[in-house]
């Protein structure tokens, strides 16, 4: 009988000290193919600073990370760059660079610095347009696109890495609900291709659509918890203080979970 399969990014006991403070700590956490983690919690909770981690941009002072079974730390950093794909909360790109070439920067890890395109790094930037919505203006610059268009365009770059892994901090930032919707299609279609993928959010209700959540406060795990479990609900509604409660919905697609501003 065979078990589950092994996870493609995996925290255990990490620990991280900044300033002083201690902005996580024993933190444990493990990234499956073809599952969608949210991870939510209040300013100040480690969220971001958990995705450093993963992404082996921030280097813990406890514990470990291991992506594939390899110690994250002792990887290349091409090699890294290939099979972690990561969005920071303040995406950086050149306004000068054409659209289309700064998606084309997601295939670097595969062709290198000094390599040219190849059929598979255009096809690949062809799949992150479309899959984004940003096609119709693959040939503007970046400094003559809204916050919305430049969030997709970095996304866009982002999916271009084709990663088994792919970190998303603040993905919907500057983006209206079509658009929001959408970024929730992409992260669907990348579930579906077995791309293990996790996400910092703010917004509850769009959290409670992935596969589990995540709470964190004051640098720790909280709950971990699929969207209709209650002890998550919970959790989650300690962390914010009992501002919000979350309920349940029938809708057309189906049943979702929102959450509601308490009175």
């Amino acid at each position: 009988m065979t078990g589950p399969a092994a996870p493609l990014l995996e925290a255990s006991g990490v620990g991280v000290a900044l300033g002083g403070r201690r902005v996580l700590d024993d933190v444990s956490l493990a990234l499956h193919a073809g599952q969608w983690t949210a991870i939510v919690g209040p300013n100040g909770a480690g969220k971001s600073t958990l995705l450093s981690v993963l992404a082996g941009l921030c280097k813990p002072d406890r514990g470990q990370v291991l992506a594939g079974g390899d110690r994250l730390d002792a990887l290349p950093a091409r090699e890294r760059a290939r099979r972690i794909a990561w969005l920071a909360q303040q995406g950086e790109a050149d306004g000068d660079l054409a659209v289309r070439d700064i998606v084309g920067l997601g295939r670097l890890p595969h062709q290198g610095l000094f390599g040219a395109p190849g059929a598979d790094d255009h096809r690949a930037v062809d799949l992150a347009l479309e899959a984004t919505g940003a096609t119709a203006f693959a040939a503007r610059r970046l400094g003559e696109l809204s916050g919305g268009e430049r969030q997709r365009v970095l996304l866009a770059r982002v999916l271009a890495v084709q990663a088994p892994v792919v970190l998303l901090d603040e993905p919907t930032t500057h983006l209206d609900a079509p658009h929001q919707r959408a970024v929730l299609c992409c992260i669907n279609g990348l579930v579906r291709q077995q791309v293990a993928v996790a996400a910092v959010l703010h917004d509850l209700t769009l959290a409670l659509a992935a596969d589990r959540v995540v709470v964190m406060d004051r640098g720790r795990v909280c709950a971990i918890g699929t969207p209709g479990d209650p002890a998550l609900h919970a959790a989650i509604a300690a962390v914010f203080e009992q501002a919000v409660s979350i309920e349940r919905i029938e809708s057309s697609g189906g049943l979702r979970w929102v959450a509601v501003p308490t009175p």
